[in-house]
This record gives C-alpha cells, sequence and structure tokens, in this order.
C-alpha cells in the first residue's frame, strides 16, 4: 500500500494501542498537547498490531523516530524483545541514542568508536535491560559479531528498523554495499517480527527496490516532502576567489548557526581556515577529522558555540539541530536527491531557515572523479577472486593489496560488493572466496552508471531552473504533491544580497593564491614486497629517507587546485610551465628557504624526473628553478629496464614495484652531482601521488653521493 497522505484510520475511543501511543508520544517529545503527524500512527500500527512490513519516505522532520521509538516502547510492553537499528553513521547513532533518553527509551549502541563498553552492553543485553540497541551496517559483517552475537539478537529481536533505508538500494544516491546485509538477515527473522525502513531520500526506483528487499505485502507510506521552512536559492559566481569572498562578507548576516558544505575534504579545511582567520567562529568536519573531535564539533554547533561547521558529506544523515539556522554548499552535491538530503538539515524545528548553493565549474569534474571511484571493474573483480582462490585460505586486506592493483578504500568496497554477491566472505583471518559462481553485471553497471549522470544533469538543471526550487527537489524524489513553494529565490526574489565586499574578494584570493603544502616522505615500505620481487619490507632506512618536500597545491585545493586540475587534466597539452606557476613555486621555494629547508640547508643543485607525460613541462620547471634560484641545474635521471610501468589510481606495493630499479643516475648526471656531494639536492617532478616515485629517485640520488634531497612537485594527487 503506498499513501501520499493519510488520516488517523483508528477511532482513539475505541484503541487502547491509540492511547497508549500518544501518551508515549508525549513524553517523547515533551509536550501534553502533542498529535501524531498524518501516517505516524498508521505506520505504528500496522508495526505493533499488524506485525508487518513497513516503509516510511516522509521529509527531513516529520518524525521518522518517533515511529520506531513509540513501536520499540509498545512492542516492550507486550513482552517483546529490543528493537534493533541499523545506522549508518556514528553522528547519527550519538542523536538516536540521545533522543532515545529523552524518551525514557534504554539505547545503547555498538560501533567501532565504542569498543570498551561492548562487554557492559552485551551483559544488559542479557538482563533484558536494553531497549533499543543501534548497530551500523559493517557490524553485520564482522565475522566475530555475526558468530557470537547476532544468532541471540535474532532470536530476542522484537523490531527490525533499517534508518536511511535509501543506503540498501544502489540506485540511491548514498548507496552502501553493507546495507545489502540486511536483506539476508530479514530472512532469517521469524515473520511475526515485524520490520519498519524510513528514509526521506528516495524516489519511485528505490522505494521499488527497498520493498523488493524487504519482502511481500509491505506497507508503504509516501509523504509530502516539501520542507514549509526551508527557503532556496541559487548564486552563480564566476570562481572560488567570487565565492569565498561572498562568504566572508555575508556569513555573519545568516541566521543562527549552520553547515557550509564542501566536496571535497582539502576545499572544506582551506574554507574553514580562511573564515577562522577572518575572526569566524568556525570548525572543519570531515572524514579525516578525529572522531573525538567530530562529537565536540557537532555539540558545539548545537550550543551555537560556533557560527558554522565547514563539512564534507561526513556530516549529514540524521545530524539532527532542530534550529540550524542555514545550510550553504560551496559546490553542488551531484543529484537533487543528494541535495535535498543535505539541505533537510535545516529548519527541522523552526519557522524558517535559509538554503543556499554557490556552485563551482569544478563540480561536474568532481562528481566524474566520485563516480567512477565508486564502481567496481570486472578486471579488478576477477583480479581479487584470482587471488583469494589462489591463496587457499583467508587473506587480509593488507596481504590482498600486495597481490592485487587496488588501493585501500576501494579494494574494500569491492570485497563487500562481492561478499553481497555471495562470492567472498569475510572470516576471522580477513576474506576468502566461497566458490560460488560469479559474473561481472556489466549491464547491472552500466544502467548505474547511465543514472548517476542523469542525475547530475538534473543538478545541473536545478541550478538553472527558473521555477520553483522546492518543486523541483522534490519532484526528483517523485513527490506527486510536489507544488511551487512561494518562498525559493524564483518564486519570490532573490532573498539573499549579491554584493561581494572588495577587501573581501582580496582576502580570499590571498588565501587562494597561497601556494605550498608539506609533501611527507615515505617512512614504511609496504607489506608483501617480495611477492612483486621487491626485497623490501618495515621502515625505511635513514639512507632511503627523502626529507620533507613541498607541494605547490593538492589537485583538490580551491586556489591552485584549478590550474592544476587544467594542467594535468585528460587529453591536456604537454606545454612549457606557465610564469604564474613558476612564480608560484618560487614563492613555496622562499618560504621554505626561511623555515630552514626541512632542516638541510639550501640545495647544491636541482635534479628532474624523467616524466613520461609531461617532459616539457617538468624540464622547463627544473631549469627555470634553478636560473631564478641560482642552483645549478644536474641533469634528470635515466630510465632502466623500460622505466616505470603503472599509472595513477593503483595500491601503493605497485606503484612501488612499477618504480623499482627504474630511476637511475646515469654517468652525465653523475658527474654533474659531484660538486654537491655531500649536499642536498632539490628533486623536481610534476605530480605525486602514492610518492613512490620520487622516494625511489631520491634513493637514486643518493647512491650517487647527494646528501639529503628535498623534493618539490607541482601538485598531490587526493
Amino acid at each position: 500500500m503506498t499513501s501520499p497522505q493519510l488520516s488517523n484510520a483508528v477511532s482513539p475511543a475505541a484503541s487502547s494501542t491509540y492511547e497508549q501511543a500518544r501518551g508515549m508520544l508525549q513524553d517523547l517529545v515533551g509536550s501534553p498537547d502533542a498529535q501524531f503527524h498524518d501516517g505516524q500512527y498508521e505506520a505504528i500500527e500496522a508495526l505493533v498490531d499488524g506485525g508487518r512490513r513497513a516503509l516510511v519516505v516522509q521529509r527531513t522532520g516529520w518524525g521518522k523516530s518517533a515511529v520506531y521509538f513509540v513501536a520499540s516502547l509498545l512492542l516492550r510492553a507486550r513482552g517483546a524483545g529490543p528493537t534493533l537499528i541499523v545506522s549508518p553513521l556514528l553522528a547519527l547513532m550519538r542523536d538516536q541514542v540521545a533522543a532515545a533518553e529523552r524518551a525514557g527509551v534504554r539505547a545503547m549502541a555498538i560501533n567501532s568508536a565504542n569498543a570498551t563498553e561492548w562487554d557492559t552492553i552485551h551483559a544488559a543485553l542479557a538482563a533484558n535491560e536494553v531497549d533499543v540497541l543501534l548497530v551500523s551496517p559493517e557490524r553485520l559483517t564482522n565475522p566475530s559479531f555475526r558468530e557470537t552475537q547476532l544468532p541471540e539478537l535474532i532470536r530476542r529481536t522484537g523490531l527490525l528498523v533499517i534508518d536511511e533505508a535509501h543506503c540498501i538500494s544502489d540506485w540511491g544516491h548514498d548507496f552502501r554495499p553493507d546495507y545489502r546485509r540486511i536483506a539476508d538477515l530479514i530472512a532469517q527473522l521469524p515473520e511475526t517480527v515485524p520490520v519498519l525502513a524510513t528514509t526521506a531520500t528516495a524516489n519511485s526506483r528505490v522505494v521499488a527496490d527497498i520493498e523488493e528487499q524487504l519482502g511481500e505485502g509491505v506497507f508503504t507510506i509516501r509523504g509530502p516532502l516539501a520542507r514549509a521552512s526551508l527557503r532556496l536559492g541559487v548564486l552563480r559566481l564566476p570562481d572560488s576567489r567570487g565565492r569565498l569572498g561572498w562568504l566572508l562578507t555575508h556569513l555573519a548576516d545568516l541566521p543562527g548557526s549552520g553547515i557550509i558544505y564542501t566536496l571535497t575534504v582539502s576545499a572544506a579545511e582551506d574554507t574553514a581556515r580562511l573564515l577562522a582567520d577572518a575572526g569566524h567562529r568556525v570548525l572543519a568536519y570531515t572524514g579525516r577529522t578525529d572522531p573525538a573531535d567530530r562529537e565536540r564539533a557537532e555539540q558545539q554547533l548545537k550550543d551555537n558555540e560556533v557560527k558554522a561547521l565547514v563539512a564534507t558529506s561526513a556530516l549529514g544523515m540524521g545530524f539532527d539541530k532542530p534550529d540550524l539556522g542555514f545550510v550553504l554548499h560551496l559546490g553542488a552535491p551531484s543529484s537533487p536527491v543528494a541535495y535535498y538530503q543535505q539541505v533537510g538539515r535545516a529548519g527541522r524545528g523552526s519557522a524558517n531557515a535559509d538554503v543556499l548553493l554557490l556552485p563551482g565549474s569544478e563540480d561536474r569534474d568532481i562528481w566524474q572523479y566520485f563516480a567512477t571511484a565508486s564502481m567496481p571493474s570486472e578486471e579488478k573483480a576477477s583480479a581479487v577472486l584470482t587471488a583469494l582462490a589462489e591463496a587457499g585460505g583467508a587473506l587480509s586486506t593488507v596481504a590482498l593489496e600486495a597481490r592485487v592493483d587496488l588501493r585501500r578504500t576501494p579494494l574494500e568496497l569491492l570485497l563487500k560488493v562481492l561478499a553481497v554477491d555471495g562470492a567472498v566472505e569475510r572470516v576471522g583471518g580477513g576474506w576468502r572466496a566461497t566458490g560460488q559462481p560469479w559474473s561481472y553485471d556489466s549491464e547491472r553497471y552500466a544502467r548505474i552508471a547511465a543514472a548517476r549522470v542523469e542525475e547530475q544533469d538534473s543538478m545541473v538543471v536545478y541550478e538553472q531552473t527558473g521555477g520553483c526550487r522546492m518543486e523541483y527537489l522534490t519532484s526528483a524524489l517523485d513527490d506527486e504533491t510536489a507544488a511551487p513553494c512561494g518562498r525559493c529565490d524564483n518564486c519570490a526574489g532573490r532573498w539573499f544580497e549579491e554584493s561581494i565586499d572588495p577587501g573581501a574578494v582580496q582576502s580570499a584570493g590571498a588565501t587562494l593564491e597561497r601556494a605550498g603544502i608539506p609533501l611527507e616522505p615515505r617512512l614504511q615500505w609496504p607489506s608483501g614486497m617480495d611477492r612483486l620481487g621487491v626485497p623490501v619490507k618495515g621502515k625505511l632506512s635513514a639512507g632511503d629517507l627523502n626529507s620533507e618536500g613541498r607541494a605547490l597545491a593538492r589537485l583538490t585545493d580551491l586556489g591552485w587546485g584549478g590550474t592544476l586540475r587544467e594542467v594535468f587534466a585528460a587529453g591536456a597539452e604537454d606545454t612549457e610551465i606557465t610564469q604564474a606557476l613558476l612564480q608560484a613555486c618560487v614563492g613555496v621555494l622562499r618560504d621554505w628557504g626561511q623555515a630552514g629547508w626541512s632542516g638541510q640547508g639550501r640545495p647544491a643543485a636541482v635534479v628532474s624526473l624523467p616524466s613520461r607525460s609531461k617532459p616539457r613541462l617538468v624540464q622547463s620547471l627544473a631549469q627555470g628553478i634553478s636560473e631564478i634560484g641560482r642552483i645549478p641545474y644536474a641533469g634528470e635521471l635515466s630510465l632502466a629496464h623500460g622505466g616505470p610501468t603503472g599509472g595513477r589510481g593503483g595500491n601503493s606495493a605497485y606503484r612501488l614495484a612499477g618504480v623499482w630499479e627504474r630511476l637511475v643516475v646515469g654517468p652525465e648526471l653523475a658527474a654533474a652531482l659531484a660538486p654537491a656531494a655531500g649536499r642536498s639536492v632539490l628533486l623536481i617532478d610534476d605530480l605525486v601521488d602514492s610518492r613512490w616515485t620520487v622516494t625511489i629517485a631520491g634513493k637514486a640520488v643518493r647512491s650517487a653521493g647527494a646528501g639529503a634531497v628535498l623534493p618539490l612537485v607541482l601538485a598531490q594527487a587526493g
């Protein structure tokens, strides 16, 4: 059953369940006048009295958590076991546990951040002192949890809740392979155990996928998704300088406290630094932020101790601050559905909140990168299965990395996909092949890739539409009630200032033009190198270590990153270094020298690497640095054994094997380096990724008699 709008179908006087539920709702929200929203009680009744499987698709702030907390209490009062909630994020779990405690619900969570508390939680479960247990989807794939804890939980579970259920569908904007395990979990539950899936961001295709995984007879409630509290707008500015200048000019004018979303970690960190330097109380919040620091940052935002968190999508689903005053995006998410999910953090418990998108010219490139990085290839999948089959037993992820040319994150993602398909399984010693037949579903992945492109195009339409923006967003989620909101910039006129303080633009420009980031040396050889014919292990010896180097910028940086992305774009011509880039590198060297050259003294020579893709660029950079810095240019290294193999994007072990003993100091370079014996040398390259190329090149230069090696590169990937 699908219903866009429901009224309470059960007479309050005739239903003891209703009266009990309403009393619990009033306790939950702390108001004796609280009433159910349309659809809330119907979902509770379906679970508690009907024992059904239900899907609730309702706007953020509607009260989906009230449904499963009230249902949990009702079921517990009838003697049922604890509710098991599968929840995808630590921040979401923390909020859910806090909300449960306020409602008198005894809630606990098992996740990677509280391993020291697991024994206490297990004891509380055994004593029947837990009403709600939250687990991450990753727990469901953990062998120890699956073997020792899950069977008993399944036996005792009174209600299963799948929060943020769009993650279960590979058509969803935030598909997570671990969520596919939930279908197996549902199949193991007795038919009498009710199941609830909730989400705010599911279009019809995702809804159908979720319903299929929940099983037959799903009771689906879909409500109107428009958020009356949100005032949407789009401001297109020509570049990052303008966007940051606008933010510096108007951040203080935005209501209350809020979230500033960026598409990359470096953009979040750079923006937070710029705003903090200008006196704004902001913090960066990314996947690179320490978990304890994340928790503190969330609390500071909730307590209005900061104006904003500058965040990636790491701060998203379920973060609950009812009075969040604004959400601003520097760069657009890759789909209207993902955008709706993020802006839904604002105005959940207030009448008004402002939502503004400042799209960037680099958005499509970033969308494409993340879209391709998350899609498994047939070649890599086959390599993983072959390696596991040949091992004859379990392999850890680290050991598997040395056998398959995949980095850790995409390798783990691929293993999860293969596990969902039944081709591999996670066991105590790592991963092993199941022996079940498996074939690459190229048609499926092609459909998903096409859907991603369609979503990206839809996001551009949202940016450019002259119609109601809320209507467009809710239509993208197949909301049949979508209608003009009367509040957005297209309905009611631009509600935001467009002017930018020239001083703010200048300040933003200075930040963006700031060049130079540390390039840390490699300290540890990858594991399993003997399998690739490279006789190294453990830590690098002192003679193999480069000194700390410098990169002009990361490719993802807001400032020089844009210029460098053009330089290294696929098909870009190899040209000599531009004066702007050369002078920026000279500035990096100047600052580096003033800081003491990493403690190694002024370089006595410049050496360049023989680039396979940008030889003119690297040579001209090295020669330009030599002339301006008055440091002799000794020449470039020579290639041996055909030169380096492989390319960007693979894992550390394969990148090292691809350059091992393939970069050498030839006779001419050795002679030119003789005057610099025992002194530091500046090593020039265009782009670093794994850093093994500059590591092996530095090793060769030191073997020719040089002292410390100081790498200087134009760009760092990632």
